[in-house]
């Protein structure tokens, strides 16, 4: 009966968040698929948001190619940023879709170097299959709200 509530809950919130801005409904539709290449990252969030994008798109994937430049602690990051405070819609969005099946990873402690920064409104790690970790960060700035998910390498440790 618990389960049954959760999911409940789980698809309210989805619900509630859906329709909500098109970065958000990018963001949740790709956002968690790999296996994408930035080419088509960018074509199945224009299916979704039109084109040209209305957010500013960041995603790269070293696992399918380089990617000069970035951080060696992520090995993909698909990140959107785009104008006004949504925060909280984007948390209740992307915290909705992690909990639908496949649920998406196992709460864990931040990897080293995530921490929450001014604006903040959701950062944890998840852990998943194959040794993986993934980060995902929400938050405002300077009246821009920004949504990130990285996926980190295999064998990433855990800061203690």
């Amino acid at each position: 009966m618990a389960v049954r509530g959760a999911y409940l809950l789980s698809f309210a919130l989805w619900a509630t968040a859906a329709g909500a801005h098109p970065a958000i409904d990018s963001f949740v539709s790709f956002c968690f698929k790999a296996g994408q290449t930035v080419e088509q990252a960018r074509t199945n969030m224009e299916s979704v948001a039109g084109s040209p994008l209305s957010f500013t798109l960041t995603f790269w994937d070293k696992s399918l190619a380089p990617a000069p430049g970035t951080p060696d602690h992520a090995e993909r990051r698909c990140a959107v940023d785009f104008a006004g405070n949504h925060g909280q819609t984007a948390m209740r969005a992307i915290q909705a879709k992690m909990a639908r099946p496949p649920v998406f990873g196992t709460p864990i402690p931040l990897p080293a170097p995530y921490a929450a920064v001014d604006g903040t409104e959701y950062i944890e790690g998840r852990e998943l299959l194959r040794g993986r970790i993934a980060v995902v960060h929400i938050g405002t700035r300077d009246d821009r709200t920004f949504i990130a998910v990285d996926r980190l390498p295999a064998g990433m440790r855990l800061s203690e």
